[in-house]
């Protein structure tokens, strides 16, 4: 297997293997952009593209998106990376007085087709590129996969942020105060709750909640980093700690309250202890 960090796109139609020292970063909708931020060897970006397998040949629609391009576009080849059969082609282009090279491959499995792309300095390497492609796989839709923690994707820093943004503004409107994130605030957060202000049947509030209380920790103490849980239809965000312990904010609060417990803050932050 490829070593690296492993990438399941959201609503899991994919996964691929990225080489340790890259992250991922915001790029237009649809898109994936990653490249290493440290020493900057080329922006790859995937994009996935689905079509329905019960329709007439919808499950060719990856091996037809090859044909098509090769077609349609005059200066492309056909080239196999791993077990992958390609549409290749590049282009060059200049910017502020530098040359970059833009190679791009078109390639699918099953209903799913995928156009690739890696930005290189002229005359850059596209190695890289080739494992991450080479370590494309679709996911069933009628399979069950067991859960998997993977590398914090953007769609969950999102609701990270998110979370936090509506506890502080919770916290200013209801407590008229101000929220810092810091351990001084759990008993802020206790407020909140015992105040009644938060519905029952808010699970997505509560689950902000718990989320918030994760933020401190990993702000607080050292060892914590965030990971993204794939579980069935659940992609959420978790806490890791470099012993191996996961602490999933859904369960510090919503499963708590669902259960028709109560929400202790300050118990729920020292789970880690």
């Amino acid at each position: 297997m490829v070593q690296g960090k492993k990438f399941i796109s959201p609503g899991a139609w994919f996964s691929l293997i990225y080489p340790s020292d890259w992250n991922e970063f915001e790029d237009g909708e649809g898109s994936f952009l990653f490249y290493n931020p440290n020493t900057w060897t080329g922006n790859f970006r995937i994009s996935a593209y689905k079509d329905d397998p019960t329709t007439r040949n919808g499950k060719e629609y990856g091996k037809e998106a090859v044909q098509i391009e090769l077609k349609e576009n005059p200066s492309s080849k056909r080239v196999k990376i791993g077990n992958l059969e390609c549409a290749y082609s590049k282009e060059m282009f200049q910017e502020e007085g530098e040359y970059y090279t833009t190679h791009l491959w078109i390639t699918g499995i099953a209903n799913v087709a995928f156009e690739c792309s890696f930005t290189v300095p002229k005359g850059g390497e596209v190695k890289e590129a080739e494992e991450v492609i080479a370590s494309l796989e679709i996911r069933k839709e009628d399979q069950k996969y067991p859960a998997e923690i993977i590398p914090v994707r953007l769609s969950e820093i999102y609701v990270i942020n998110e979370a936090y943004e509506w506890v502080v503004n919770a916290v200013k409107q209801h407590l008229k105060q101000d929220f810092q994130g810091s351990e001084e605030d759990l008993p802020k957060l206790q407020q909140l709750i015992d105040s009644s202000v938060i519905n029952k049947k808010k699970k997505e509030e509560w689950i902000a909640i718990g989320i918030v209380i994760c933020s401190i920790l990993n702000n607080e103490v050292e060892g914590f980093e965030w990971k993204t849980l794939v579980d069935g239809n659940r992609e959420a965000p978790v806490l890791h700690y470099k012993d191996g312990m996961i602490i999933d904010p859904m369960k510090l609060t919503w499963s708590k309250i669902k259960a028709g417990e109560n929400c202790d803050v300050e118990a729920a932050y020292k789970i880690n202890e």
